[in-house]
């Protein structure tokens, strides 16, 4: 079965501002990445979304990242930037099923 990316249905009225607004600060920026393994074996990819990528490829690095990604070493090769998380999630959707894209990324990292 195809996965695929389904808009959340929206939450019902808080009077809070959306998680993506921060009220003190404005919108809050979030980035798309392309991690690639580094060292020996076969090189993989990974995708994910953050507010914060320099403190996200430490977690990958350190073992607190997602699970797959435990156990290596990582490298970013590809970061975007967005001005609202869902947009963010939206293009991490499309990136995770782009194998050829992430393909080429290796190949150029290599």
């Amino acid at each position: 079965m195809d996965k695929k990316c389904l808009p959340r249905k929206p939450a019902p009225e808080s009077g809070r501002a959306p998680p993506e607004i921060n009220t003190e600060t404005g919108p809050v920026i979030s980035y798309v990445y392309i991690l690639g393994s580094e060292g020996g074996g076969p090189r993989k990819t990974y995708v994910g979304w953050t507010t914060d990528p320099d403190r996200r490829l430490e977690q990958h690095n350190t073992g607190r990242g997602a699970k797959s990604t435990r156990g290596r070493r990582w490298c970013v090769l590809y970061l975007e930037r967005y001005e609202t998380r869902n947009e963010a999630m939206r293009r991490e959707c499309v990136l995770k099923r782009d194998k050829a894209f992430r393909a080429s990324l290796r190949l150029e990292a290599e």
